[in-house]
């Protein structure tokens, strides 16, 4: 029974992998910040181990224990973290699967619209902004010439009630409860921007199938459907019973959520298509509608 090691256990993506590990028979162990979740996933059948990522030897420690790490951690830009993951893997030809995030395919548009469709295929040239997240990603690709099992998984917009400890995602709670604040389903600009979306139940399943059948070295686009920002809001504020969806600027956007998360994560396009892990793996996504579950 092989043995994985998942960081960020505690964190929607994590969690919810882990549960799909656990129905499978795999032996899971998560490294966690502090104990107060330690009893919790113990419960549920995961190993803990107390540590910091940033700890080089908690972190050597807990990979020499595992046969596969996942790393879910709210860390895709850092490359601290990726670095001392790397270190502690080369030369062990075991599997190394990351977790990127689609907003290296934002143009900064502003709300305006931008369908052009992103495939693995295609190179890419981020913007300033998300550049160090394309060359972590590449550098956890390039650590298959250290005889790593590297994969890369680049999620979407994911929806969907997480099986682990945190139940909500980031972007779309967000959007709702900025929304409810405001009193109508709020857009950003013109609210012409598209982001690819996807299932976190379909999202586990896809880190699964990396697991058990990717080569080394291998990059994946996740998603099954797209959608418009100010469709999610008309859908927000129909099914909320709030007023008719209004833009709002992008500098509130800005002001609420951050620079990365007012630019990228609401008001720019993020559009992707997943046929190589469908085609590779046997990929299956079931959940189709984010309009549903809002």
């Amino acid at each position: 029974m092989k043995k994985v090691l998942i960081t960020g256990i505690t964190g929607y993506i994590g969690g919810t992998v882990a549960k799909k590990l656990l129905e499978r028979n795999y032996r899971v162990m998560g490294l966690i910040r502090n104990e107060a979740a330690a009893k919790d996933l113990e419960e549920s059948g995961i190993e803990t181990i107390i540590g910091n990522i940033h700890d080089e030897a908690v972190l050597r420690s807990a990979v020499s224990q595992a046969d596969a790490i996942i790393h879910t951690a709210d860390s895709a830009d850092d490359a601290y973290a990726v670095d001392s993951l790397i270190n502690a893997l080369e030369g062990s030809g075991k599997t190394f699967i990351f977790t990127s995030g689609s907003a290296i395919f934002g143009g900064k548009e502003n709300g305006e619209k931008n369908d052009f469709v992103f495939t693995e295929d295609i190179p890419l040239h981020p913007r300033l902004e998300m550049a160090s997240r394309v060359l972590i990603n590449n550098y956890v690709l390039q650590s298959a010439k250290k005889n790593i099992r590297s994969i890369v998984i680049v999620p979407t917009m994911v929806y969907g009630t997480g099986s682990g400890l945190k139940k909500d995602s980031i972007q779309l709670p967000a959007l709702i409860n900025f929304s409810k604040k405001k009193g109508f389903g709020a857009y950003f600009g013109p609210g012409e921007n598209r982001w690819s979306n996807l299932h976190v139940e379909d999202l586990a399943d896809l880190y699964v199938l990396a697991l058990e059948k990717a080569k080394a070295g291998s990059l994946y686009y996740a998603e099954n459907g797209s959608s418009t920002i100010k469709n999610l809001a008309e859908n927000i504020s129909r099914n909320y019973h709030l007023q008719p969806a209004q833009s709002v600027s992008v500098q509130e956007a800005v002001n609420t959520f951050g620079p990365a998360g007012g630019y990228f994560g609401f008001a720019s396009s993020s559009v992707c298509n997943s046929d190589k892990a469908k085609t590779e793996l046997g990929w299956k996504p079931q959940h189709t509608s984010i309009e549903n579950f809002i």
